[in-house]
């Protein structure tokens, strides 16, 4: 092969692996949110959750969805982060919407830690990867409501 297409084609195929990562990067409300994610976890003895790309595609899409059509459940969790290409032996997802105060990182987190399901995918200790999405819209009425999914995978 040529070295000019070589060239070519190892700097489409980078601006394509590259374009798609940041498309995933977690904003500073992701990355504020996994940060009291993972101070809760330090205060109980665990390892801390990495950014998983495909885990935050699938939760930002989640959080886009509920919010889109105003609903807030699950749905067939597994099923999309399995589509995702995660194949952990154990997954797991959080949701969350708020407004005001309640939306900061640290509040959601309280609540989570405060209801018993949400408590054990947050603190399991196998978990290791997670994704973050957030969205920002009008939820049940609420102007400027963050509607939050997180998905958890690990062992």
């Amino acid at each position: 092969m040529p070295r000019r297409v070589l060239t070519a084609v190892v700097v489409i195929f980078a601006f394509a692996f590259l374009g798609g990562q940041a498309k995933a990067a977690p904003t500073s409300a992701e990355l504020a949110l996994l940060q009291a994610m993972n101070e809760a976890r330090h205060a109980h003895g665990l390892a801390p959750l990495r950014i998983d790309t495909r885990l935050q595609r699938t939760a930002r899409r989640h959080s886009a969805v509920m919010l889109r059509t105003g609903t807030f459940a699950h749905g067939a969790f597994a099923a999309r982060i399995r589509r995702a290409g995660v194949r952990a032996r154990a997954i797991g997802e959080n949701l969350a919407w708020a407004v005001g105060p309640m939306a900061a990182a640290h509040s959601l987190v309280n609540l989570w830690l405060a209801s018993p399901e949400h408590r054990a995918n947050l603190l399991r200790p196998g978990y290791r990867t997670v994704g973050v999405g957030e969205r920002i819209g009008t939820f049940e009425g609420y102007a400027g409501a963050a509607v939050v999914t997180t998905d958890f995978a690990g062992r």
